[in-house]
Parts: C-alpha cells; structure tokens; sequence
C-alpha cells in the first residue's frame, strides 16, 4: 500500500506542472484559478477533519497558518502559475525541483547551519543543471519573459524553503493537531492572498471557466493534485517518516517533461534531458545524508521484522 501510495503522488504530482500550462494557455487568470483551486481543496479537507473531530475552527485564527499560507502556497505557486504563462511545463517541474537545494542553502545563509561537503557539491551541480536548461533556449530565443519566467521559479522555490523550514516549526507547535489539517489551513490562507493578487493584476471572467480545459485543468488540479495528492504526501508522512515521500521530487521531472513532450507537444532536447539529470543528482546529493538514513531504517525494520516472524518447524524437526 505505501509503494502504491508513493507512486501515485509521483504520477500525481509530476503531471500538474501540465495541467497548469494547460489552463494558463486557455485563458484561466493564473493567479485567480491557482488561488480557487487551493482555496476550495483547503476548505473541502479542512471541513471534512472538523467533521472528523480531528481539527477545530480555532486553527483558522492562528497566524502561524497565515505565515505558512503566504510561503508554502502563495509564495510558491503565485510565481509557478505566472511563469508558465511563459515557459513550458517541463522547464517549470525541473527548476521546481531546486528546492531542497533552495532549503540547504537558507540553512546554511540565514540559520548558520553547516552544510557536509557532499550538499555543496550538490548544489553546485544542480546549479549546472539549470545552466544546461536555460542557455541553450536564452541563445535561440532572447525572449525577456522567458527569462523572468525562470527566474520568478526560482524565486518561488526560495519561498518554498522558507516555508518548508518555518512549517517545521508550526508542525512541532501544533503536534496535537492533525498535519492534513494544518496543510488544509495554510492552502485557504495561501488560495485567499492568491484572490487578492488577482484582484489587483488582472482581470477575471468567469466565462473562461466554461471551456473544457480551463474548467478540466481546474478540476484536475484541485481534486487529485491538492486533495488527493496532498492527502497521500500526508499519510506517508505518518506511515514512514518525512524524508521518504518527498522523494518525489526526484521522479516527477522525467515525468513532467516526458508527460509535456508527448500530450502537449512540448520541445525536448538532449542538452534540455542532460539539464533534467544533472538537477536530479544535485538533488539527490544534497539529500544524500537523509536519504543513507533512510534507506539504513528500512533495512533495520524489515530485519526486525524477519527476526520477529517465528519459523514454521518442519515435520522432521517435530519428530
């Protein structure tokens, strides 16, 4: 059931880059549909922990939820919604992918944490990797917004780190409360701040719903990317530990490009596939400590586990 858990979220989570691109290119406002999205999954899954007792309306009054809200939600997804008015879905999923580089450099920038010599490396490679992506396209196309675009990704993936670091800190406050709850919380607070932003950008007609794709794209995005998704992140949460659902990140930029490549027909180079893997293993390195004690826990269990399972005696040995 986890294995089957975690491949979902990889699929799920790999193809909302798409669905994005697929409602900003049908006319959606993206700051308007991605704060309805959020606004409606948060208030949906909040309701539904109220009715389940395992959350109270008091949580909606806390600023803590707020400050989460602003970095997590409209920090992160403000910027990725914009930017893929401007570059493709695929682009946006690997330079996403920085953000656990991102959270490691705020570590090391603002907390003084000492990184290990592998993360630095790591980052270092991973900055390689959007070089790889970025200069060959910024030597065909000079397009201004094509650059802005990736670089507001980036921007966002900063904000993303700082949520990240900060949620940590809520999560340990609130440990009583439920952390599907408390991700409830902070996508209404993020989706209400993404309304105001639209309400000041951009204009909003509601007809635009009405296609198939914007109205699809909207659907797709609020049931299985936000509700179903970001219950399963949760559940493998409490069912394995923090680190391993959020390996994710590593398999959902193949999935993304080659989901943009093949429905969308988006361009994919060798160098741009090169880029994809260079991010990926900076990734990987900068997780590599986290990811050691993982992979060392699971051994551990499933050898407690063998141990545990009493042997079955054969007819000989009873005799």
């Amino acid at each position: 059931m986890i294995m089957l858990a975690y491949s979902l979220i990889c699929l799920i989570f790999g193809t909302t880059f798409l669905a994005i691109k697929v409602g900003v290119d049908a006319g959606a406002p993206p700051f308007f549909s991605a704060g309805l999205r959020f606004f409606l999954a948060g208030t949906i899954l909040f309701l539904w922990m109220v009715w389940k007792g395992k959350a109270r309306f008091s949580l909606l009054l806390c600023k803590e939820m707020l400050f989460t809200g602003a970095m997590l939600t409209f920090g992160t997804f403000s910027t990725l919604y914009w930017a893929e008015q401007h570059i493709s879905s695929g682009l946006a999923s690997v330079l996403s992918a920085t953000g656990p580089i991102m959270i490691l450099l705020l570590q090391t920038a603002m907390l003084r944490q000492r990184a290990p010599r592998r993360a630095l490396w790591g980052c270092l490679i991973g900055l390689t990797g959007v070089l790889l992506l970025v200069l060959p396209n910024l030597a065909v196309s000079l397009s201004p917004l094509w650059v802005i675009g990736c670089a507001v990704v980036l921007i966002g993936e900063c904000s993303y780190a700082a949520g990240t670091l900060y949620s940590k800190t809520v999560i340990t406050t609130f440990s009583e409360t439920s952390p599907i709850a408390l991700n409830a919380v902070q996508m209404m607070y993020g989706g209400a701040l993404l309304f105001l932003l639209s309400l000041a950008t951009e204009p909003v007609h509601p007809e635009v719903f009405l296609s198939f794709k914007t109205a699809g794209s909207l659907l797709y995005l609020t049931v299985v990317g936000s509700m179903v998704g970001h219950t399963l992140f949760y559940w493998l949460v409490a069912k394995t530990n923090p680190v391993f659902p959020s390996t994710w990140l590593y398999v959902s930029p193949p999935i993304a490009v080659g989901a943009g490549f093949l429905l969308y027909g988006e361009t994919v180079t060798r160098l741009s596939l090169l880029g994809v893997f260079t991010i990926i293993a900076g990734t990987v390195l900068v997780n590599a400590d986290a990811l050691k004690q993982l992979i060392t826990g699971s051994l551990s269990r499933r050898r407690e586990r063998l141990l545990a399972k009493p042997s079955i005696e054969s007819p000989m040995q009873k005799e």
